[in-house]
């Protein structure tokens, strides 16, 4: 399935039973929100998808459960995020044995290897798969900068043809685009930053509120996109207090509680997660529930038209 590295790619919650087996009906209704709200693909066992937590049997069952859902109407990409380069290409090959249609990849876990051992990891993993990738730049979270330096020795990896822009400096796309021109596409990965990063030419948002609401993120993408920029902040200055829910350690928890409120997700997590209480569960469910009450009528769009053209 040929796709484009642009739009709207939710980072997609991993739904649990409270028996902590995977409620595949419950993501499947998740999935059939992000489609008609008109995202433009699916991430699955990233961050907030828990993939520390999750089995390998459990990512077959969530890629073939996507697939069958999605129907080719959107890519369902897989993330992969291991310790060891081999484990890393195994799950690479798995993936497109399942169907996956694009990769995710972040730098070795636990390890934190240098800039020699990052491009090589890179590569050997790009050089044993015919999907395409997007890497995951988050020195924030874990550690590892992919440096402008490491991308300029990626370029010969044709199949890696975009950035999960996470570094949470906003110049950095400025400084990607500077260097690479359109050899990479580049997808925001840092809710509370989005709009800027669009508007200085980020190509797409992967995104983690999209999880609860996934109209009101494709609107503020489109928005921007099609030149609509007072909309669009609009929106986005409503959505800022959840969106800021995106860069907390508890990310996963928060989001997923925002997901009940709008009726897509449930809280229930993996183990070490637990369900947050008391004044945490207070204050975020405060935010949430001032989102709810002020929740924007949003325009119709779907029907715009979007451009992707660079500042």
């Amino acid at each position: 399935m040929h796709f484009e590295w642009k739009g709207v790619f939710p980072a997609l919650t991993t739904q649990f039973t409270p028996d902590d087996e995977l409620d595949l009906p419950l993501f499947e209704k998740n999935i059939e929100a992000q489609i008609e709200a008109g995202v433009d693909g699916l991430i699955l066992g990233g961050t907030l998808g828990e993939a520390s937590v999750i089995t390998i049997a459990e990512k077959e069952a969530l890629v073939k459960t996507a697939l069958q859902k999605a129907a080719g109407q959107v890519p369902v990409l897989l993330n992969i995020a291991e310790g060891s380069t081999r484990e890393a290409i195994n799950q690479a090959t798995l993936a497109a044995k399942w169907g996956a249609q694009g990769l995710m990849l972040l730098p070795p876990m636990r390890y934190k290897s240098d800039h020699r051992e990052t491009v090589e990891y890179f590569k050997t993993i790009a050089s044993n798969t015919d999907l395409p990738i997007i890497l995951y730049n988050n020195p924030v979270d874990y550690k590892i900068e992919i440096t402008l330096d490491m991308f300029e020795e990626l370029t010969e990896c044709t199949n890696i043809g975009a950035v999960k822009e996470s570094t949470r400096d906003v110049s950095n796309v400025t400084r990607m685009i500077n260097r690479f021109g359109n050899r990479y596409k580049i997808m925001c990965g840092v809710d509370p930053l989005a709009m800027e990063e669009l508007v200085m030419g980020a190509d797409g948002w992967v995104a983690g509120l999209v999880d609860a609401f996934p109209r009101e993120t494709v609107a503020i993408y489109r928005l921007v996109k099609a030149g609509q920029l007072e909309e669009a902040a609009a929106i986005y200055r409503w959505f800022m207090p959840l969106l800021d829910l995106d860069i907390d350690a508890k990310l996963v928890q928060y989001i997923k509680l925002a997901s009940v409120a709008t009726g897509i997700g449930s809280e229930h997590t993996r183990a070490p997660r637990l369900r947050i209480i008391g004044e945490e569960r207070a204050r975020v469910q405060a935010i949430i529930d001032e989102g709810m009450r002020t929740r924007p009528v949003l325009p119709d769009y779907l029907n715009l038209s979007v451009v992707n053209n660079y500042l």
